[in-house]
């Protein structure tokens, strides 16, 4: 009879146990970047509902060597696509070279690969001229990024986390250095920092 008794006691025991063992390996898997929103100078940028691995695609940088978003690994990367003909993105240009210079110990790379079909120079004379030289010079000449990332309109702006992965997207030009985007950009990267 003692025993009929516990029976109940231990089901509900364990039942309590599975359910808080589920709690925490649900707290486990969750990122930090889950639990950051983007503040509204940033309404532009979509979360992804799932981080997706970043496709493998090369690039050109001013030297001429070619560049994937793999050597980024390890800290969050602002992808930026964009071109000379692009009124909204040669408008955000200095924007995102505010940004970088903002962060330049935070873990956060600004990648801003000109898709116009020109040379790095002429990508470099570019930034140089509208105020956004602090950049590094990329560019994507056969517009393989484009393609990989589904763009269909310019700027796309597309943030990656510290495990290469795309957590969020921007569509169009976004305030990259309002006082609560630079916060969310540092809580966002405060781990990869340290």
């Amino acid at each position: 009879m003692t025993q009929a008794r516990f029976r109940p006691l231990t089901i509900a025991v364990a039942l309590g146990a599975v359910a808080l063992l589920a709690v925490l390996y649900g707290m486990t898997t969750l990122t930090v970047h889950a639990a950051l929103k983007p503040p509204d100078s940033l309404a532009r940028l979509v979360p992804a509902a799932k981080p997706q691995a970043v496709p493998l695609v090369a690039f050109n940088g001013i030297d001429g060597r070619s560049h994937s978003l793999a050597e980024f690994k390890g800290h969050y990367v602002l992808l930026n696509l964009w071109a000379t003909w692009c009124a909204p993105c040669v408008k955000e240009l200095p924007a995102l070279a505010e940004l970088q210079a903002a962060l330049p110990h935070h873990g956060l790379s600004v990648v801003a690969v000109d898709v116009a079909r020109g040379s790095p120079a002429d990508a470099a004379a570019f930034l140089k001229g509208h105020g956004a030289a602090r950049l590094a010079v990329y560019v994507d000449s056969n517009l393989a990024l484009m393609r990989a990332f589904g763009a269909f309109g310019l700027p796309l702006s597309v943030l990656i986390d510290d495990k290469g992965r795309e957590i969020a997207r921007s569509v169009g030009p976004a305030d990259w250095t309002a006082p609560d985007s630079i916060r969310y950009f540092e809580a966002l990267t405060a781990k990869t920092a340290s």
